[in-house]
């Protein structure tokens, strides 16, 4: 083999190595990549696009944390209800007392990042017995944008319903005394799980719970929640509305 055959032959075997070490790493050699793998991973998310995950990936630990914390969420957060207010100044309502809205506590109305915070923004499997300690100590802070939104919707008319999958049995006092002292007061229903939908899906469990709701003659007008099983399903109102949820996915 002449010396140009032999240098030809030493590029393509190097070329061949570096290209099976880039697509078997999961982390190519530009140091951007990582943020930007995970700003793709929550838009996926956030879009439906990626669904029945379990855990945060890993190396998103960092980016999740940042997300929630360092300003960003909250800014998406306020975004939203901002666009819930500019719906509300279209409505009218009639004035007879049946004009429903619903929203979701955990992570709408009710903050857990820093029972999260403990499981690595959940990169750590779903953790229910920590998850009901957590609840029962009634500290979860009050998302702020969606405080100023639920005293908006009482003072505008609506009968609010906060529909929850929390257990009724175990956790219904706990969960009341914490809306209660975060400023959550008013509200037409608390609405939890019951031995009767302990099994049923988030999908399954809420739909009935609006159903039921209409069947009473409510108007549903606006559904906000964290995840895309509390929008998901019939009877989900004239509008839906997702707050960003990084950290769990509940199908």
């Amino acid at each position: 083999m002449d010396h140009k055959c032999r240098r030809e032959t030493l590029i393509l075997i190097f070329l061949t190595i570096s290209s099976v070490a880039t697509s078997t790493s999961p982390w190519p050699m530009d140091e951007n990549y990582g943020a930007s793998y995970c700003l793709s991973w929550r838009l996926g998310v956030e879009t439906n696009n990626v669904r029945l995950w379990r855990i945060v990936p890993l190396q998103c630990l960092r980016y999740v944390e940042v997300y929630m914390l360092a300003g960003q969420y909250d800014r998406d957060v306020q975004l939203i209800v901002d666009q819930i207010k500019f719906y509300l100044n279209e409505i009218v309502l009639p004035g007879d007392g049946m004009d429903a809205w619903i929203l979701d506590v955990d992570d709408t109305c009710l903050s857990n990042v820093f029972y999260y915070r403990l499981k690595r923004y959940g990169c750590d499997p779903y953790d229910p017995t920590g998850f009901r300690t957590w609840s029962m100590k009634g500290e979860c802070p009050a998302i702020q944008p969606v405080l100023e939104l639920f005293n908006t919707l009482i003072e505008t008319g609506f009968k609010v319903f906060l529909v929850t999958g929390r257990d009724e049995e175990t956790l219904r006092q706990a969960t009341q005394e914490n809306l209660h002292n975060q400023g959550y007061t008013g509200y037409e229903r608390l609405i939890m799980r019951t031995a009767d939908n302990k099994r049923q899906s988030a999908i399954t469990y809420k739909t009935r719970i609006r159903k039921e709701m209409m069947e009473q003659g409510y108007r549903i007008w606006g559904n906000v929640g964290d995840q895309w099983s509390d929008l998901q399903g019939e009877y989900s109102g004239d509008r839906t509305f997702k707050i960003p949820n990084p950290m769990y996915f509940v199908p």
